[in-house]
């Protein structure tokens, strides 16, 4: 996953990741998270790059899954990748959850080559 590398390259830089490659290195971590955490009691949301569904649990049919996760594309490439804590991220207002279900600090970070 080179969009992995090059947005950490960046960031260590102290610089801001390209976009595209930015977003293709979240939908690449999300496609890692849905594979890491099969199923479909949450749904990740990173607007406008992209949304998983994950984890065991009942499925969600139609409207508002119960369980929701949402934040922008930077923050979920930092917890992807284990440059932030999800706990962290979340207290820290910066990553929205709502459900029984929307604590992924179980499958976070997201092992990458």
């Amino acid at each position: 996953m080179d969009a992995v590398a090059d947005t950490i390259a960046a960031l260590e830089d102290g610089e801001v990741p390209d976009r595209d490659t930015l977003k293709a290195a979240v939908r690449g971590l999300l496609r890692s998270l849905a594979e890491k955490a099969p199923g479909h009691s949450v749904e990740v949301r990173v607007p406008p790059v992209g949304a998983v569904q994950c984890v065991e649990g009942p499925r969600h049919r139609r409207g508002t899954p119960p369980n929701v996760i949402e934040c922008e594309p930077i923050v979920f490439f930092e917890i992807a990748t284990g440059r932030l804590g999800f706990a962290d991220a979340v207290a820290a207002g910066k990553v929205t959850a709502s459900g029984q279900r929307a604590d992924l600090s179980e499958y976070l970070p997201i092992a990458h080559e």
